[in-house]
């Protein structure tokens, strides 16, 4: 009879067992904890990915934007419009590169009213290509959303 440590072999197999159990377990946390989110979500609220867009237009100053922003939210194209100030724009126009400072529009209206927010734009807005791009909301905050849906008649 031989009373001792046990062999290095079945340290390590003791070992590995419980790194991988420790790394499954992780990991079955995570994936309860975001499947149980979801699901809370998606009983509480439920939202329909791309019924909203956030659209960005890029002015020449501060009072072009100002003018736009306030006229895109009287006329109920948006809910809500955040002026960024002082972005550095590189581009190509007319064969040059060219470099200025512009104040950038982040518009959050309903994804049905991006071609009439594109309309409005490009009748007011000094560029002769007027920068009017658009991307669809997939999630977010959704009392935030029914806000925008609120605001903005479809």
């Amino acid at each position: 009879m031989r009373i001792g440590l046990p062999s290095v072999d079945a340290v390590q197999g003791r070992s590995f067992k419980a790194l991988l159990t420790l790394l499954l377990s992780a990991w079955m946390i995570h994936l309860l904890r975001s499947v149980g989110l979801r699901a809370f979500s998606m009983a509480s609220e439920s939202y329909m990915s791309g019924t909203h867009s956030a659209a960005f237009v890029t002015c020449p100053n501060d009072t072009v934007a100002k003018d736009l922003a306030r006229g895109i939210v009287e006329r109920k194209l948006a809910a809500c419009v955040n002026i960024i100030p002082a972005i550095k724009s590189v581009y190509e126009w007319q064969g040059k590169i060219e470099e200025d400072t512009e104040v950038l529009l982040m518009i959050k209206t309903r994804s049905s009213k991006i071609p009439d927010l594109a309309t409005f734009v490009r009748s007011n807005h000094p560029y002769e290509v007027a920068e009017v791009i658009s991307v669809p909301i997939d999630q977010g905050n959704p009392p935030y959303l029914r806000w925008i849906s609120d605001v903005v008649p479809e």
